[in-house]
């Protein structure tokens, strides 16, 4: 490695399975590197088909103690390993930024955001309750609700320990066990969270994390093994529906956060600095490598002018360079194919007609890097408004009427997360009302927290992730009823 961790023991490189740390099968290795440097940071393990169904069986044995146990004890446990990551932030961080590239200040927010959803689901664990349902007088009608199974989990790249935390916990709160297939790009995050479980006393086989290279064959016995009960996954919404096909044969439970498409309406009544600061964040965070980000900037024309040259002019002062260096504002994509497929969506909005403003192309910094870009005159016929761009990139709409805004945001397959800034109370109901998303922020882009129910509608996914609701994807509802009494 390039850097020195305060725990040398966090880097881990192969793979965790039943409570040990084993190499891939004919000890087959892939390679991780930096996104900003092209460094090769680390070889890790690669596991394979049969190493997973050897996870799922120790996951299915593991999990049969642990369900008995009162809830008390799972979430205490579950506290210990909140703390642990809260005492290792720093080097968590630094892992993540040196695997994803995102800079170190919001990597030590993602963490400290992983952490929360260990320390919630610690707390609401132990809140699962039943009912007792109106019945006739010699018989009474009881709901329990019981852990789902074994949890099958794929997560990706952008938050490599926020979305492993966010499955995780509810899971194990509940006294399910789980096998996790992290991201090839960014498997480090991942097997230093399972060195800390373990610290934490997590009993062998409720927590396999399997890296590899050959996600077919992984995937395909996640998918298949009728062990696995439930499969949870966050990533692009054709990833998603093709893991939904395969678990129908075994007819699993499946929880999907998929791609987004996400409008922000600054209608002409906003405050226009806090519209612009909200939207910069939304836009930019992580490069713009997030689900939730802004992809359609839609501005009423009272404000279009104002609004753009406001925000153009912040994000000619960001700073892109290696997330390591404190400076740097906005690190790398998280590969060269990332970048190229950036400035495809860029350079067909301006074959059609789009004007930069500032960015447009790949930076001198390194092919892996592009430079923050501001749209202006895009239209809705450009891949840029239909598409997920996935990267730092602002095309800012023009719009005339509320109802013209609450059509254009809703013209899209998606339905993940949409922004409204305005003062009107009546317009807010409208809007939000009207808008097809499964989450809206009102004035606020920063809507994500372990409180909330996170999740979409339409193609964007099933189920929600964090919140009380939570839980419910990862129990069982049964019914009982007692008769003769």
């Amino acid at each position: 490695m390039s850097i020195q961790l305060k725990d040398t023991g966090l880097y881990r490189t192969d793979a965790y399975i039943n409570g040990q740390w084993v190499s891939g099968d004919e000890g087959e290795v892939f390679a991780v590197s930096n996104p900003a440097t092209g460094e090769i940071i680390a070889q890790v393990a690669s596991v394979s088909a049969e190493q997973t169904s050897e996870a799922i069986a120790a996951a299915e044995l593991a999990m049969q103690s642990w369900r008995a146990l009162p809830a008390k004890a799972r979430c205490d446990l579950l506290e210990r390993w909140h703390q642990l990551i809260l005492d290792n932030k720093e080097d968590l961080a630094q892992l993540m930024t040196m695997e994803q590239g995102k800079p170190l200040h919001e990597a030590r927010g993602e963490v400290l955001y992983g952490a929360s959803f260990l320390k919630w689901f610690a707390e609401e664990g132990k809140r699962v309750y039943g009912d007792v349902l109106p019945a006739t007088p010699d018989r009474r009608s009881i709901v329990i609700k019981q852990p789902i199974g074994v949890v099958a989990a794929i997560t990706p790249w952008n938050f490599p320990n926020a979305m492993i935390t966010r499955k995780v916990a509810p899971a194990l709160a509940v006294g399910c066990a789980i096998v996790l297939k992290p991201a090839a790009e960014t498997p480090l995050s991942a097997l230093a969270l399972a060195e800390l479980a373990e610290r934490a006393g997590l009993p062998a086989g409720l927590f396999s994390v399997l890296p590899t290279s050959d996600v077919v064959a992984v995937g395909g016995e996640m998918t298949s093994n009728p062990t696995v009960k439930k499969l949870t996954f966050t990533g692009s919404t054709a990833v998603g529906k093709l893991l939904m096909r395969q678990c129908a044969d075994t007819v699993k439970r499946t929880s999907m956060e998929l791609g987004g498409n996400a409008p922000v309406i600054i209608f002409d009544d906003a405050d226009l600095e806090k519209a612009v600061a909200g939207t910069l964040v939304s836009k930019y965070r992580n490069s713009g490598q997030t689900c939730i980000c802004a992809n359609r900037i839609m501005v009423q024309e009272g404000i279009y002018d104002a609004f753009v040259k406001k925000f153009s002019q912040a994000v000619k002062g960001f700073c892109i360079g290696d997330g390591l260096d404190e400076k740097t504002t906005h690190g790398p994509v998280i590969t060269e194919k990332a970048a190229q497929e950036i400035h495809s969506k860029v350079e067909s909005a301006v074959a059609a007609g789009a004007k930069v403003i500032t960015g447009g192309k790949i930076s001198d910094k390194g092919t892996h890097f592009y430079e923050p870009t501001v749209l202006t005159d895009v239209n809705d016929q450009m891949r840029l408004f239909k598409e997920e761009i996935f990267g730092p990139v602002a095309p800012i709409f023009k719009f005339s009427t509320e109802a013209e805004a609450i059509a254009m945001a809703n013209d899209t397959e998606f339905g993940l997360a949409a922004y409204i800034y305005t003062n009107d109370m009546g317009c807010i109901w409208r809007v939000s009302e009207g808008i097809e998303y499964g989450m809206v922020g009102v004035n606020e882009t920063a809507i994500s927290s372990e409180i909330i129910p996170f999740g979409g509608v339409k193609e964007s996914g099933q189920g929600r992730e964090g919140s009380k609701y939570g839980l419910d994807d990862y129990l069982e509802t049964k019914y009982i009823c007692i008769g003769g009494i």
